[in-house]
């Protein structure tokens, strides 16, 4: 049975986090969730909250067994652009676009 955890508008960008999410995807749940603590990066924090709750879901709602759940699917979309300008040279203005990701984890019991 898939279980899944969607965390949305992320504040960082979904380059950033898929290859974080490259790293974990395959894996049993307990050592993606292993992984995700050793690494010191926010993309790393994000993914193992969104794995917490992926796992919580699973165990709480569908009363499976959390050792032999492992990480089935993992896609970082791209959320919405903010656009804001920064002052440029000669008196001008330059963009500056803050991008935000979605985040979907599925786990399932093997």
């Amino acid at each position: 049975m898939d279980v899944k955890a969607i965390i949305k508008g992320v504040r960082i960008s979904p380059i950033k986090l898929r290859l974080m999410a490259d790293v974990v995807r395959g894996k049993s749940a307990n050592e993606a969730k292993a992984i995700l603590n050793n690494y010191n990066s926010k993309p790393a924090r994000i993914l193992e909250k969104a794995l917490d709750s992926a796992i919580a879901n699973a165990v709480n709602n569908n009363k499976l067994d959390q050792n032999k759940l492992y990480v089935k699917h993992i896609s970082i979309d791209m959320g919405q652009t903010l656009k804001r300008m920064v002052p440029g040279s000669r008196g001008s203005t330059d963009k500056n676009y803050h991008r935000t990701s979605h985040v979907n984890i599925v786990v399932a019991e093997k």
